[in-house]
């Protein structure tokens, strides 16, 4: 069986003995090689065929393989990612531009206008802002400015009154009056009063200004000046200071004493008010003219201006007579002392004259 089984497999097949044989393909020459070799080279654009000399199709003109034609891709990537790194680069500074733009906002600035009050004018003056003669109606003008360009007011503000003359300066609101000759003057500033029986108030001069050392003690009977006090403080415009006399108790309450006020020349007068800090006090007044002070009150140069009268209250304006005559030297006598100021003999009283005002005659 051995014998049979390995002439069986040396032995060719039906089918082995029946098939061509093909000649045996001896070496290929480096001609043939050359030859074939065009025929497979080709364009990697197109697919057309290429001869290794070309630098470029001559179908679509791509470079072949390997030549300088084949980086013009490489180079138009190259050149688009610039492009975009570039557009990239300056949409960014954009944005932060106007990021930094809108931090920084600038304020509002709001204005309004306002309409202008009339203000009336001067006969035959034309008035800002309005037609002038011969103009046509309805020309258009600025709202809420002038032609001189002054500010507008509001509607309905009324412009101030000046005044065309200018008021005197004093102190505390009160005027001060021009020196005049003879070291007196007359207040400008009216005082009002009421007349006897009309019940109208009419303007009176206002007080004399006097001299500082125009008031002096007048004591005829010559009492010790020691009882006396400082007779400037009457005529001083301080209700507070004044001038003083002490009663005597064993003559109490008589008194003989009083104030003298020299005007440096005659004056006609229409008043006298009084302020004191010890109401009830007999009192008089006297106007009297020449070089010196009359040596007594009984002295006929001694001209009455008033009745004696008790002063109750700590104010009193006495109206003078003789308003017609002239008069320099004016004393308020004192007569009688109240009984709440005669006091005793360890202990004596005292009267008091706080204040003076002379007022003169219209």
């Amino acid at each position: 069986m051995a014998t049979l089984l390995a002439d069986k497999a040396s032995a060719p097949s039906a089918e082995q003995a029946s098939a061509p044989v093909a000649p045996e393909a001896g070496p290929e020459s480096p001609q043939d090689a050359a030859a074939a070799a065009p025929a497979g080279l080709a364009c990697a654009n197109c697919g057309a065929a290429m001869d290794p000399a070309q630098d470029w199709c001559l179908n679509c003109g791509a470079g072949a393989p390997g030549s300088l034609g084949s980086s013009v891709a490489s180079w138009r990537s190259g050149a688009t990612a610039l492009g975009v790194a570039a557009i990239l680069a300056l949409g960014a500074a954009a944005a932060a531009y106007a990021a930094l733009s809108k931090g920084k906002s600038r304020p509002h600035v709001l204005t309004s206008t306002v309409a202008a009050a009339p203000v009336p004018a001067a006969p035959g003056a034309v008035t800002p802002g309005a037609a002038a003669p011969g103009a046509t109606p309805g020309a258009p003008s600025t709202l809420g400015t002038t032609p001189l360009g002054k500010p507008v007011l509001p509607k309905g503000f009324k412009v101030p009154k000046i005044p065309l003359k200018a008021g005197t300066p004093g102190v505390n609101g009160v005027a001060i009056p021009p020196p005049s000759v003879g070291g007196t003057t007359t207040p400008t500033t009216p005082s009002p009063s009421t007349t006897g029986g009309s019940g109208q108030a009419e303007s009176q001069p206002g007080a004399l200004l006097l001299d500082t050392n125009a008031a002096v003690t007048y004591n005829p009977y010559a009492y010790a000046a020691t009882i006396f006090g400082d007779p400037s403080l009457t005529i001083d415009g301080d209700t507070s200071t004044a001038w003083t006399a002490q009663v005597d108790p064993a003559v109490a309450p008589k008194m003989a004493e009083g104030v003298v006020i020299d005007l440096r020349s005659p004056r006609r007068l229409s008043a006298m008010a009084l302020s004191t800090s010890t109401p009830g006090m007999t009192i008089q007044a006297y106007g009297a003219n020449g070089a010196t002070l009359p040596p007594s009150i009984t002295d006929p140069a001694w001209v009455k201006l008033t009745p004696n009268l008790v002063e109750k209250s700590k104010h009193l304006r006495l109206a003078l007579k003789k308003p017609k005559k002239a008069f320099r030297f004016v004393t308020l006598w004192i007569s009688g002392a109240p009984a709440a100021s005669v006091g005793t003999p360890q202990a004596p009283g005292h009267v008091s004259v706080n204040e003076l005002e002379l007022f003169p005659a219209r």
